[in-house]
């Protein structure tokens, strides 16, 4: 049986409708690539889905931009002045905005202030006003915060220094520890002394072995200035 002609109207279907996009998209995709090798032509197609999917092809030898440059040449087209017209449009409304800004800048620092009424005199006053409040609630947040930070540090310091007054405390507590002050032998604590180190004390470890105590263990004492 032959083929079934199929009337060439809207498929309503959207299923099929897209399968049929699909079957017929890669069938002129093909028909443009014969074109270019058989006919050396220069081909672009370009495709939109009911979706907006995208499709696009483009003769080897050529690009995109080409194709439409020569269009515009030969069809006497301007495809790009909406789209330039357009872009110059934006681009003065920026340069615009650029310049409201940089003026409101200035009168904010007190400079170009002539032109305006009482009404904006005042408007920028209130701005000014609401600024500084912002910018002083700012201030004092940095001031509390750093204020915390430094009473945190100071109580940690007290609290090492209580730890070391307690350690020195608890000296006479443990036997293993002894105490030397202006020791004649102790050759490096009185040239200490001599020197002016009134607080510089020598802690030199005592064995508890009574065998142990005629050895002097010079090299590890301990010095607390």
């Amino acid at each position: 049986m032959g083929r079934g002609k199929i009337e060439i109207k809207k498929i309503e279907n959207p299923t099929n409708r897209q399968v049929t996009y699909s079957k017929r998209r890669t069938g002129i995709m093909k028909k443009a690539k014969e074109l270019t090798v058989l006919c050396d032509a220069e081909v672009s197609l370009i495709m939109f889905s009911s979706t907006g999917k995208f499709s696009e092809y483009c003769s080897p030898s050529t690009d995109t931009k080409r194709i439409f440059d020569r269009y515009q040449q030969v069809s006497g087209i301007n495809l790009w002045g909406a789209q330039y017209e357009k872009m110059q449009n934006t681009l003065n409304h920026l340069k615009e905005i650029n310049r409201n800004l940089r003026r409101e800048i200035r009168q904010r620092m007190g400079e170009d202030l002539d032109g305006l009424d009482i009404n904006e005199l005042r408007g920028l006053e209130q701005n000014l006003d609401e600024a500084l409040k912002v910018v002083r609630q700012r201030k004092y947040h940095v001031i509390t915060t750093q204020t915390d930070t430094y009473k945190k540090k100071l109580k940690n310091s007290h609290e090492a220094h209580r730890n070391l007054l307690h350690e020195l405390e608890m000296k006479d507590e443990h036997p293993v520890y002894g105490f030397v002050d202006n020791d004649p032998s102790n050759y490096e604590g009185a040239l200490a002394l001599a020197n002016g180190g009134s607080h510089m004390y020598a802690f030199r470890v005592q064995p508890n072995q009574p065998n142990l105590h005629g050895m002097r263990y010079g090299s590890h004492d301990l010095r607390l200035a």
